[in-house]
């Protein structure tokens, strides 16, 4: 790595993480091919970076909430950033989005309607449109651009924006779920890492939990997050603190783990509800034959069990950890949002 970050010339900042180019070649010429050398950078930590080869810049720019940028990589194809963190990639996207998605559709006894905070890029409602069952998913985002460009580039999700199921909705997750009358089977929290000054920490607090979502969950309703990175060296950034929060707003509540290769990490997911889990690997592939649209790429019912079984670091952490989410003292992963540098 040190012998590339030599060889290599800052040539733009993008979006929190950067991209750099090689020098000319032994001829003097540019590079013979569109960006041909040019990598983005994304800064995991004060002292670790984690790079990647690009072919192109699809698109960059400022929302009024955050940092976006869609990068055409050499290695992972097509990839959304935000706020300087890698959000998806094209080749292993399948990975973070049937974790988050099919454990909750799954347990749930006959899941009707799915609410989902945030998933601008359409993932998160791909798969969920995948169960037979479902009637009604509500994607609300509070980032118009994002929604608009990823329909625009991401043609793996084109089916899913374009189903008469889906209700697309630009606004305040918290806001929205807030002025909705109706209840929901699942609730699914696909928003971005809490990052200071961005919009979505305080959609990770008790508060929000305990007095509006929780709420809107029907009978035998299931609520399901992302929980930020996972491995043992980054589960207490936000992790283990996202877990305990969670703990005490619902009487279930279970966290699993995933390696996600674009990430450069272990990911966290927390599932939660007020009725137990069914975790019997034999109940949920026969589940996932008789309600899902095709085979998953990933999920079976025994690695969904074997998700839930972390390693002793992480679970001495998660057993051990009583810090709690609030509006008034958030834990942040490394990196600044819009509202921060401004």
């Amino acid at each position: 790595m040190g012998t590339m970050g030599e060889a290599m010339m800052d040539e733009e900042n993008i979006l929190g993480g950067s991209t750099r180019s090689t020098p000319c070649d032994d001829n003097g010429g540019a590079n013979h091919h569109q960006n041909d050398g040019t990598w983005f950078e994304e800064e995991i930590d004060d002292d670790l970076r984690w790079s990647f080869a690009l072919n192109s810049v699809l698109h960059k720019g400022t929302s009024e909430y955050q940092d976006i940028a869609l990068l055409d990589t050499k290695k992972f194809g097509k990839v959304l950033v935000i706020d300087g963190k890698m959000q998806s990639a094209e080749v292993d996207e399948f990975i973070y989005h049937e974790c988050l998605i099919h454990p909750a559709l799954l347990c749930h006894p006959n899941p009707k309607t799915v609410f989902i905070m945030g998933g601008g890029e359409g993932s998160a409602a791909r798969e969920a449109l995948r169960h037979k069952s479902i009637d009604k998913v509500v994607m609300c985002d509070i980032d118009q651009e994002v929604v608009d460009f990823c329909r625009r580039y991401l043609t793996a999700n084109h089916d899913a924006f374009h189903n008469n199921k889906l209700h697309l909705v630009i606004n305040d997750a918290k806001a929205e779920l807030e002025e909705r009358k109706e209840k929901f089977d699942i609730i699914v929290g696909d928003l971005a890492d809490p990052v200071e000054g961005g919009p979505c920490y305080q959609l990770y607090t008790k508060s929000f939990y305990e007095n509006i979502l929780k709420p809107k969950l029907s009978d035998n309703g299931i609520f399901v997050t992302q929980a930020g990175p996972a491995g043992v060296f980054t589960h207490k950034e936000v992790f283990s603190s996202i877990y305990n929060t969670i703990k005490q707003v619902f009487k279930y509540v279970l966290a699993y783990t995933a390696h996600v290769p674009s990430f450069a990490d272990t990911w966290g997911w927390v599932i939660a509800s007020d009725q137990p889990f069914c975790l019997d690997a034999g109940k949920i592939d026969k589940k996932m034959a008789e309600r899902i649209d095709g085979e998953l790429l990933y999920l079976s019912g025994a690695s969904f069990f074997s998700s839930t079984i972390l390693n002793k670091t992480v679970a001495k952490t998660l057993k051990n950890e009583t810090h709690v989410y609030t509006e008034e003292d958030a834990r942040f992963i490394h990196g600044h949002g819009v509202a921060y540098r401004n």
